[in-house]
């Protein structure tokens, strides 16, 4: 039984290092931030709907609805087409769909809900949120709280320079075209400080990102995704307007643009009470197509200009000084440039036509998207539990189905 000895030894070593592991990480950060990374798997939809704490954002006081001119047959039609499936609503809700939104021409001609889910139920955004928030930054902007993108980060955050001078050379615009030149490496060999967890379960999303944060090359070298950027984005906007993001969203967004229901930010936790800017906005789908529309029309919202055109066109239009395959040098930056039909601008993704403005698009972990063509005066919402397919697929189809309808 010598074999069974030297078992039992070997597992009593394996669980007192795993003891001793999971201690240091619990001494290092929190204990709550450890229970929260090995209590989790991959981020799920209800993380943040009830997993974190939330801020609220009450319904506009002036709601704006959608007309309805459905066409919902044609519609399935020409998706079935170019899905090449029999049956577009049974696809949806096998593909873990909960709300698709077609609209066109200011009408919705299609709207479904699948899985339990209907049009009052919340979703939650994921990355969706970023373009909000390089919408807030935008309007933060209009308004003189941000002198001009190009000031450097430190203008606002000088705790950085304190650390590195060289964080001087980063501005706002830097992060927010996710090129910052900032490290990011989503796992590491200690679990516990990979960059994705620590952006996503730290109970203090200022602390880790002002001091977590460490440069390994020049900015505008190159697009790199990278959850401290948004952090950061955040923490500009508290400090350049004076309020926390969730009352900047309602009152430059939430309420100007008619938002029908309650939604709210989720939060790192109830003590930092800093809204997760990564991915951390939920909405109705409905609501989060409101969005699409703004964006569709050049900020404008029923004779009011909400952001101004300027920056709409400067958020979601290619910079050809950047549009070149050596600055999407990483595997996931070749696959937004996608052999130069796609581009990411702030917090946008783009997808070029042969003529006319190029489709943009919020997207997001599970296959949440706003998608907005331009061109063919369409938005196209869809959330889910999981993706289905994979989001280039969602887009391109979007793509084809947006001229055809």
């Amino acid at each position: 039984m010598k074999w069974l000895r030297r078992v039992g030894i070997v597992l009593a070593v394996f669980v007192a290092i795993l003891v001793v592991w999971v201690g240091v990480a619990a001494v290092v950060y929190s204990p709550e931030y450890v229970i929260r990374v090995l209590s989790s798997r991959e981020s799920e939809v209800s993380d943040y709907l009830d997993g974190f704490p939330l801020r609220s954002l009450a319904a506009s006081p002036d709601p704006y609805t959608f007309a309805e001119d459905l066409d919902e047959e044609r519609v399935r039609g020409l998706f079935e087409a170019e899905f090449g499936v029999s049956g577009f609503d049974a696809f949806l809700s096998d593909g873990g769909t909960t709300s698709f939104i077609v609209i066109k021409d200011d009408a919705v001609v299609y709207e479904q809900y699948f899985n339990g889910n209907d049009r009052d139920s919340m979703v939650t955004s994921f990355s969706v949120a970023k373009s909000f928030d390089s919408a807030l930054i935008g309007i933060a902007v209009d308004e003189g709280f941000i002198v001009s993108i190009d000031d450097p980060v430190t203008d606002y955050l000088p705790e950085l320079a304190e650390r590195d001078a060289r964080f001087r050379a980063i501005t706002v615009r830097d992060l927010l075209l996710m090129a910052s030149g900032l490290d990011y490496q989503e796992m590491r060999w200690f679990l516990f400080n990979g960059d994705d967890p620590l952006t996503t379960y730290y109970l203090d999303q200022r602390d880790i990102s002002l001091t977590n944060t460490n440069i390994v090359d020049s900015p505008t070298e190159y697009f790199q995704y990278n959850k401290y950027h948004p952090q950061l984005l955040g923490m500009i906007l508290e400090r350049a307007t004076g309020m926390s993001v969730t009352e900047y969203t309602q009152t430059r967004l939430w309420d100007r643009i008619g938002m029908e229901y309650d939604g709210a930010w989720a939060l790192d936790s109830v003590e930092s009470g800093f809204e997760k800017m990564e991915a951390g906005l939920n909405a109705r789908a409905i609501d989060f197509a409101k969005f699409g529309r703004l964006f569709l029309n050049g900020g404008e919202w029923e004779g009011t200009q909400v952001i101004s055109k300027e920056w709409v066109a400067e958020s979601t239009i290619v910079d050809p000084d950047l549009h070149n395959p050596g600055y999407y040098r990483t595997d996931y930056g070749q696959l937004v440039y996608d052999e130069g039909r796609g581009y990411y601008q702030y917090m946008w993704y783009g997808k070029l036509r042969d003529s006319g403005p190029a489709d943009i698009v919020a997207e997001g972990d599970r296959g949440q998207i706003i998608y907005v063509s331009p061109t063919n005066n369409v938005v196209i919402v869809r959330n889910g539990t999981d993706f289905g397919v994979a989001l280039a697929d969602w887009t391109d189809t979007f793509y084809a189905v947006a001229d055809e309808l």
